[in-house]
């Protein structure tokens, strides 16, 4: 299976800017989840009207498996600004079960409630365990159960498919 990731983010950046202008949202927090997440946000900020810069999120300590053996998390900074009343668009990689959104949304109400958290994903693989979805998708996909997508970057950013073994 081959991606197309220039199509895929292309298809983000048009819907983001339909859905922003639709919902009458002005100068967004946009939210990158690291890793992948931030590469992605950094490429559709040129189609949000913001004045804000990019802010980054690490979920390391939100996720619900967290304290499970064998757990040894690469922790990355977490900047955010005040996101009091603020509409928020969170960026991330791939979408699968869901909880790292869930994770990512426990930690930015940890940080003020926002007015709207508008959830933008490069790839949805549908294989969601909570009921959560994405606004923006730039590809919804269907692997086998031995392929993963894997994102890699961020220069080049490039994007693949990978076989298990």
């Amino acid at each position: 299976m081959k991606l197309d990731l220039e199509r895929s983010l292309a298809s983000m950046k048009t819907q983001l800017t339909a859905y922003c202008a639709k919902k009458s949202i002005e100068n967004p927090i946009v939210v990158g989840i690291h890793t992948g997440g931030v590469w992605v946000a950094e490429q559709l900020m040129s189609a949000v009207m913001t004045d804000e810069p990019l802010a980054t999120l690490d979920i390391t300590f939100y996720r619900d498996d967290f304290t499970r053996a064998g757990l040894n998390p690469k922790v990355n900074q977490t900047l955010l600004p005040a996101l009091e009343d603020r509409h928020v668009i969170l960026v991330d990689d791939v979408f699968m079960s869901g909880r790292t959104i869930r994770a990512a949304m426990n930690e930015i109400f940890d940080f003020g409630r926002p007015a709207s958290i508008t959830l933008a994903i490069l790839y949805d693989l549908g294989q969601h365990e909570l009921p959560i979805q994405a606004d923006i998708v730039g590809e919804r996909l269907t692997l086998n159960p031995d392929q993963r997508v894997k994102l890699s970057g961020p220069e080049p950013l490039m994007v693949s498919v990978l076989e298990a073994h």
